[in-house]
């Protein structure tokens, strides 16, 4: 899913871009905006699923900017963030799937994220009725099949990276977090292993570990103990235990 956030502060748009990362990572924020004809123009270029649009802005205000949203053949789903809550009204009329009083809170962001992919789901469903034939055609061409996740937004410090899982060798839970293992380096994410195992490929990731899931196109051997035990070697040179439930997934290589 793709999304943007349209703020004139430049630092609200980097801390909501910040607690997306951590509370809806398989959202990908793809441009921010400034002001609301900057807003228009991302939204024709980028065809985003969301927009995070505050209300009060230069030039072209929130509501105008959902009202001309609204004239779209496809149009995202739009989420309200202001600190006044005199607007809810207008903002609702503009089908809005939430409104958001700042400074904004992670359980209320949450609560907020899982309003959108209801409304997306329900956007779906409503087109596949519509078209069932198309559906079917496409699941015969085998174009309907899962989407995995592709890319993982991940924090660093202040800073939010968005990492390809191409480029990603381990997920490892650790306390309240899951750190990233990838080409560039070590992030964070909030999601849990059970979480991420129904969004990653299958034939690629596999959980070794109650704490641990690797790609395995990154294994470079496995070593055995003299006790049975077995332990992956990931082609950086990261080590990670597999547990005895695991082991047999191995038994052929």
């Amino acid at each position: 899913m793709r999304a943007i956030i349209a703020d004139d502060e430049p630092l609200l748009r980097h801390h909501l871009d910040k607690m997306l990362a951590d509370v809806f990572p398989e959202l990908v924020v793809v441009g921010k905006a400034a002001d609301g004809q900057e807003a228009l123009t991302l939204c024709q270029k980028e065809q985003p699923d969301v927009i995070f649009l505050d209300i009060r802005m230069p030039g072209l205000d929130g509501i105008a900017v959902a009202s001309a949203l609204n004239k779209l053949e496809i149009k995202p789903v739009v989420v309200f963030i202001t600190a006044y809550d005199e607007y809810a009204v207008n903002a609702f009329e503009q089908e809005a799937v939430d409104y958001l009083l700042k400074p904004i809170d992670d359980e209320r962001l949450q609560l907020a994220c899982e309003r959108i992919k209801k409304r997306l789901e329900s956007r779906a469903e409503e087109q596949a009725q519509v078209s069932p034939n198309i559906a079917a055609l496409l699941q015969q061409l085998n174009v309907g099949k899962p989407e995995y996740l592709r890319w993982v937004r991940a924090s660093k410090g202040e800073d939010v990276h968005l990492i390809s899982c191409d480029e990603i060798s381990a997920f490892v839970a650790e306390d309240k977090y899951t750190t990233v293992y990838s080409d560039q380096g070590q992030h964070i994410i909030r999601t849990p292993l059970k979480e991420l195992m129904t969004q990653l490929e299958p034939d690629l990731f596999w959980q070794i570990h109650r704490s641990t899931i690797v790609c395995i196109k990154r294994i470079d051997k496995i070593s055995r103990g003299l006790t049975g035990s077995a332990t992956v070697i990931m082609d950086d040179g990261q080590k990670f235990s597999v547990s005895r439930r695991a082991a047999a997934m191995f038994k052929s290589m």
